[in-house]
């Protein structure tokens, strides 16, 4: 199965079609993390982290419930409200 974001040389590539509402997807591009979700609305929402040590935690998921406990365990250590 295609995955719904992933990234090459030309750049980050998207298929919302295979997303799955309200499901984070990630990829790694330059050293940077490209994060995304299809909303309830099917609107797109795109971010990009490039501070180093949350990248190379992220490169290491396996899984989105890994990703997600990344963020909750980074919110949490530095006090971050959602």
């Amino acid at each position: 199965m295609d995955s719904p974001v992933s990234a090459d040389d030309n750049g980050v590539n998207m298929k919302p079609e295979l997303m799955e509402k309200e499901t984070l997807y990630h990829c790694i591009f330059k050293n940077k993390a490209i994060l995304v979700f299809k909303d309830s609305q099917e609107m797109l929402n795109c971010y990009e982290i490039e501070e180093e040590s949350l990248v190379n935690e992220i490169k290491k998921c396996q899984s989105n419930e890994e990703l997600e406990k990344i963020f909750e365990d980074y919110m949490k250590d530095r006090n971050i409200n959602n």
